[in-house]
């Protein structure tokens, strides 16, 4: 490793990550974070692993036709949106493109069938302004503590004035609860290890979770300089125990207000807690649904499965429109949620089942099927039991193209479904993550007949 050495680097392309890619003279890849494709750099070399290397660019000698001064006065120095130098443009065709290479190269479906299968990038909010939900990085100096958002490369935290992801209007949320929570450690113990907030246009809701440790908390004085800060209508405490990497939770308390988020998603209103999973683009998640609805096109004497099915984001919709839904979800607060949403809603027709995937999978015949893995994706056993299943179709959204393609793989090797379309939604501006919507129909044999 080499702290010194200094390269003249041509960017070509994005990778799925926050670097541009560019080769160095003997045809090494070199990562160039602080770069867009089209930028000539100097840039001085951080990390060398003997077939590439990762260089941070120092300065940009010729700027791509597609760098564009970010709209964030913090984007250089704040991890939240590492594309932003780069032109919107570009980044729908930087996104397209990763989805294409992944099918083709983790797939193994060939560039062309990848080209063919990958419609055109859906945006489906503005490009800033789009989030419902912040999460603030902690860090302690001298006992007091200090809020803001997790800088780039993780070096640390950037204290801002406002979050141009999160809606405009609460942008300044970032700002008050940070200057609040600051506010209360110099004179009350506080070891936050994170802390969320959830606004909603629609609902005008405003959530604020503190993520800690179980132990004494100042109960009344939070909740306090919250509202006087901010007035939201939900102050919660959220403790975790376990290691670092196995958090799990111990409990919840409301200290104000709701103790629990709302939004509405197209025709449903949906309450989430705050440790529950929920999409942070709800134009986004709206288009989401479409997506998934449209392609399935459920039908009142169809049954219905949905997988990992979170709050009921898809569930809700589908048992609009289906007889019946099976409703997978590994995660207490999750399925708790499901349940209040779904009486709530009034829907009597789900089966909330609380449980992995594949040791819970429903012992039913579904005729359509939605599943919403994290981002590690599905596990060989649920692509298997899925293939069993007798479904004229499967909507799979996914997060990751490189975990889709590799499922996709395992669906076409299994024989019974195959990829009919795959269309990315852009719920993520200013950052190089896509979300991905797949339609699986079953597959047809070379001569047109069932396989």
């Amino acid at each position: 490793m080499s702290g010194q050495k200094e390269l003249e680097l041509a960017c070509e392309r994005m990778t799925y990550g926050p670097n541009a890619i560019a080769h160095d003279a003997e045809g090494r890849a070199v990562f160039v974070s602080g770069a867009v494709a089209g930028d000539r750099v100097r840039a001085v070399v951080d990390r060398e692993e003997g077939r590439w290397a990762h260089a941070r660019a120092t300065e940009v000698l010729e700027p791509s036709a597609s760098r564009v001064a970010p709209a964030c006065p913090y984007a250089s120095v704040c991890g939240g949106c590492p594309w932003a130098a780069l032109s919107y443009d570009a980044q729908r065709e930087a996104k397209r493109a990763a989805v294409v290479d992944a099918l083709a190269r983790v797939g193994r479906l060939g560039l062309d069938r990848a080209e063919a299968l990958v419609a055109p990038l859906v945006s489906p909010s503005d490009p800033w302004g789009y989030r419902n939900k912040v999460e603030l990085a902690v860090s302690r100096e001298g006992g007091k503590v200090s809020l803001g958002m997790h800088a780039a490369g993780d070096a640390g935290v950037v204290r801002v004035k406002k979050c141009a992801l999160l809606d405009r209007k609460h942008a300044g949320a970032v700002r008050s609860v940070a200057g609040a929570l600051s506010y209360l450690s110099g004179s009350h113990g506080l070891d936050l290890e994170r802390v969320g907030v959830r606004v909603s246009l629609r609902t005008g809701d405003v959530e604020v979770a503190l993520w800690d440790r179980p132990g004494p908390f100042p109960r009344a004085q939070a909740a306090k300089v919250l509202q006087d800060a901010l007035c939201p209508t939900s102050v919660v405490r959220v403790m975790q125990k376990g290691p670092a990497k196995a958090r799990r939770i111990a409990g919840v308390e409301c200290l104000s207000g709701a103790g629990s988020w709302s939004e509405v998603i197209g025709a449903e209103r949906m309450r989430v807690s705050a440790p529950s999973f929920f999409q942070v683009n709800t134009k986004g998640a709206e288009k989401l649904v479409e997506l998934v609805t449209e392609a399935l096109d459920p039908r009142p004497d169809e049954e219905a499965m949905d997988l990992y099915c979170g709050a009921g984001t898809f569930t809700l919709p589908l048992a609009r429109r289906a007889g019946f839904v099976s409703a997978v979800e590994s995660y207490g607060p999750a399925v708790r949620d499901l349940r209040r949403n779904l009486e709530a809603a009034g829907l009597d027709n789900v089966d909330p089942i609380g449980g992995d995937a594949g040791r819970e999978f429903p012992d039913t015949n579904a005729d359509v099927i939605v599943v919403d893995p994290p981002r590690a994706g599905l596990a060989e056993d649920v692509v298997r039991r899925l293939s069993e299943q007798p479904a004229r179709a499967i909507a799979y959204v996914s997060c990751d193209p490189a975990t889709l393609a590799r499922d996709l793989a395992r669906f076409e090797e299994a024989g019974t479904f195959s990829p009919a379309r795959v269309t990315p939604v852009d719920l993520f501006p200013q950052t190089f993550h896509v979300e991905c919507v797949t339609l699986l129909e079953r597959a047809r044999a070379p001569h047109g007949g069932q396989r």
